[in-house]
């Protein structure tokens, strides 16, 4: 059966609503879309319907716009928000709503501007955005995160080709790293979801003291949170409503202790992180937390990023992911975390998901902190795995065994 381009794109707005939020009848749903995406975002919007939904909005974003604040507006003026646009997120989850957003962006979009106003603006947002944001951190409500092709993230994905045919290559690519295009994407989505819970279980059984990480320049030690858990594929709001947070996914990822983080760590992808492209990240723990970091495009960027609070000079996530994945396999690298991410092991400077530690949800914050989780406004994945990465599992008493060889699970 030959699928045609609209029997993709149906296929991969169904996946969005059916997969990743799992729409419950009589759920209002949020959805974020910039302009460029809106084909994609209005069959988003008949698929919730579709589904049950009692009330869909859109609330819709702007490459162009944004950028124009950054390169014209005043200085003094970026902690200024809308407010309104955050208050939509909070409102529909306060609601038991549901919240998807399509993220599509320029990667290269604040490269040039002052990336002071940048920092103070994002600093911002997260400290508006928190009490969404923790509802996010705990599975409080189902939401989800795709993405779409847009013109300027395309051509530097596939810079010999026309924009148009950037496009056409660049959704090829997510069809393909969706499962989007196979004939019936629900049902390979569900193997798929169920092969990453047995591999989410086994790890969360081992309860290892530590992992170790060992490959070209990076020799780090990544203590595990006490009591942790591995997540991985889809989750499962407290109200029983299963869904999958990122389309696509093949990542297995727990808390580090956020004492316990000793070493040298080196990126093996740069890292698209708010317009700003960040490349040959260099950084060396000790005792949990970070004394040196470098890069060597987009040190700025990087240094800011970790001077967002005492939480962002710590690390939140730890996070496996075969060299054999999908995305991996294609030999692109997309300019965006949401696939990256799932093309290599990597670990988030930041807060750390509740849910990665057991009863963490219900823990007070100093319970939460001292269990080994962190606390942040941000939460930043970077990526670190490669087909030369080893992993070693280290039990408290020091005994170690192999969990991945040559960026394969051995497990």
């Amino acid at each position: 059966m030959t699928l045609t381009f609209e029997d993709k794109l149906r296929n991969y707005a169904r996946l969005a609503v059916q997969v990743g939020l799992g729409v419950k009848p009589g759920q209002r749903v949020l959805v974020q879309a910039p302009v460029d995406t809106a084909p994609l975002a209005r069959l988003v919007v008949r698929e919730a319907y579709a589904a049950g939904a009692s009330f869909v909005d859109v609330r819709w974003d702007d490459d162009d716009v944004m950028l124009a604040r950054f390169e014209l507006a005043p200085d003094g003026t970026f902690e200024t928000l809308s407010q309104w646009r955050v208050d939509a997120e909070l409102e529909t989850a306060n609601a038991g709503g549901a919240v998807i957003a399509i993220r599509a962006t320029d990667p290269n979009l604040l490269g040039k501007v002052d990336q002071a106003r940048v920092a103070t603006y994002q600093k911002a947002l997260a400290t508006y955005r928190r009490p969404y944001s923790q509802q996010v951190m705990t599975n409080r409500l189902n939401w989800n995160l795709i993405s779409a092709p847009i013109p300027a993230w395309a051509t530097l994905m596939f810079p010999d080709a026309s924009a148009e045919t950037a496009v056409e290559q660049q959704w090829d690519a997510i069809f393909a790293a969706t499962r989007a295009d196979q004939p019936n994407p629900v049902a390979a989505w569900q193997e798929h979801l169920a092969h990453l819970k047995r591999r989410r279980d086994t790890l969360t059984g081992k309860q290892y003291h530590a992992l170790h990480f060992t490959g070209g320049d990076t020799d780090l030690t990544v203590g595990l949170a006490d009591g942790h858990s591995w997540g991985g594929g889809a989750a499962d709001t407290p109200g029983g409503i299963t869904f999958t947070a990122n389309i696509p996914t093949e990542e297995v990822w727990t808390a580090p202790h956020r004492g316990r983080v000793d070493g040298v760590v080196v990126s093996t992808k740069p890292l698209s992180y708010q317009g700003v492209l960040i490349d040959g990240i260099r950084i060396q723990f000790k005792g949990g937390r970070i004394t040196n970091a470098s890069a060597t495009q987009g040190q700025d960027a990087l240094t800011r990023m970790i001077a967002t609070d005492e939480g962002s000079h710590r690390l939140g996530e730890v996070a496996l992911v075969p060299a054999s994945s999908p995305i991996s396999r294609s030999g692109l690298f997309f300019f965006n975390t949401l696939y990256d991410e799932n093309a290599a092991s990597h670990i988030a400077i930041g807060s750390a998901y509740r849910f990665n530690v057991q009863g963490g949800v219900d823990m007070t914050l100093d319970d939460f902190l001292a269990a080994g989780g962190n606390d942040s406004l941000t939460h930043v994945d970077w990526m670190i795995g490669s087909a030369q990465m080893d992993v070693d599992g280290v039990a408290r008493d020091g005994k170690r065994e192999p969990v991945m060889r040559a960026g394969e699970f051995v497990i």
